[in-house]
């Protein structure tokens, strides 16, 4: 399982009828090695910063990767961010993680549902939004990283062809973003 998954949580090996103690067990014995509370690979594994995607969106399965992280998996953007940034619902519990060090998001509604994509990173499955709709949340939240971010993203996506203008300006409805988008586009387009 852990050569196939490439990283194992207890829940995956309880949901074949394997007792979740057994990852510890293996990982006193040196079978496996353990990333973080919970998270278990197999030695010697370094799948670097992939792995540590791989590894939040296994500890968050509900999450999404989002803004920074983002633009950087879709490589939109010149920013090399510290965090992962991941999109939670706006009800659900804040989760503790120490390790990787994870930033939350509170989103809502379509803006959680829409544009998310899933990708095979590090044998594992990630939930990563769109080209379209990050650059849309770039918009939403340039509060947070900034207009010089979201403008340089709007730049690259178009310019790189990531998404089509149809595909921006659904994604900027979606995040109630057309007003903010329009000149920019307008401009760009």
């Amino acid at each position: 399982m852990a050569r196939t998954s490439g990283v194992l949580r207890p829940r995956d090996v309880e949901a074949r009828g394997i007792s979740g103690g057994y990852l510890n067990k293996l990982h006193a014995e040196g079978l496996l090695e353990r990333t973080s509370r919970g998270i278990y690979v197999l030695p010697g594994t370094d799948f670097g910063e992939q792995g540590q995607l791989a590894e939040s969106c296994k500890r968050i399965p509900s999450g999404v990767l989002c803004l920074l992280t983002a633009l950087k998996y879709h490589d939109l953007t010149t920013q090399a961010p510290h965090e992962i940034w991941m999109a939670i619902d706006r009800k659900s519990r804040l989760p503790s993680v120490e390790y990787p060090p994870l930033r939350f998001v509170r989103y809502s509604g379509r803006s959680l549902t829409y544009g998310v994509l899933t990708h095979k990173v590090a044998r594992a499955s990630i939930r990563i939004f769109s080209p379209a709709k990050t650059v849309a949340d770039c918009f939403k939240y340039r509060h947070k990283i900034g207009l010089d971010v979201a403008l340089e993203a709007l730049r690259d996506c178009w310019s790189k062809r990531k998404a089509t203008s149809e595909q921006l300006w659904e994604a900027a409805k979606v995040c109630r973003m057309t007003n903010v988008m329009r000149p920019y586009m307008e401009a760009l387009l």
